[in-house]
């Protein structure tokens, strides 16, 4: 039989609102310490709850961090495809989903370092989780790159894993240095991302310059 979560210090919240209560100090926790020096005594502190009512919702270490996980390595493939789906021209689509990355690693939370700065990414949980993230992100943009090219499907694909590569290995270096400003930084990678994919023969339906 479950214990009601009522929590001395946290107060009775409904499950949903305590668990994204949860989640929230946890997360700070995670960015601030990296998985392993984390403690559930700390989290539950943050969260302003008793650490049984932390343990009712979340057995262990693991299974905070993977309900973590789990959240931004879906959001991200979503922001990608949402951004595609912004505009019908591939020039600025491939802008767009460049932009999504500086969008996320520019979040206030810190989301990007669980992801893909994480202490954490030789367990295969965690492995498996953002390998997924990156796949589903790199399929966004191969359709972009299919649309607009006569590449093969596997190059086009290739074509795809190194413009996303790129976008969050920039947009994270831009995070830490912010040596000009956001809009600049994605107008050139989206130009060197596009420049470099208009080398490539153009679709005879495609309209794009």
């Amino acid at each position: 039989m479950s214990v009601p979560d009522t929590g001395v210090r946290g107060g009775r919240l409904p499950r949903s609102a305590r668990r994204a209560q949860l989640l929230e100090a946890a997360q700070s926790v995670f960015v601030e310490y990296g998985y392993h020096a984390a403690a559930m005594d700390e989290i539950a502190e943050r969260a302003h709850v008793s650490k049984p009512v932390l343990y009712q919702h979340f057995p262990g270490k693991l299974d905070l961090y993977l309900a973590l996980i789990d959240q931004y390595t879906t959001e991200l493939p979503a922001l990608v495809r949402e951004a595609i789906a912004s505009t019908t021209d591939n020039k600025q689509r491939v802008a767009a989903a460049v932009g999504a990355f500086f969008s996320f690693v520019e979040r206030e939370d810190a989301a990007f370092r669980l992801v893909f700065e994480s202490d954490l990414l030789g367990e295969p949980a965690v492995a498996q989780r953002v390998q997924q993230m990156g796949a589903e992100c790199a399929d966004a943009v191969t359709k972009v790159i299919q649309e607009d090219t006569e590449l093969p499907s596997e190059q086009s694909h290739l074509l795809g894993v190194a413009t996303v590569g790129m976008s969050q290995i920039v947009a994270r270096y831009w995070m830490q240095e912010k040596t000009i400003p956001r809009e600049e930084a994605e107008r050139l990678v989206s130009m060197l991302a596009w420049r470099g994919l208009a080398g490539f023969p153009l679709h005879p339906e495609s309209g794009t310059d």
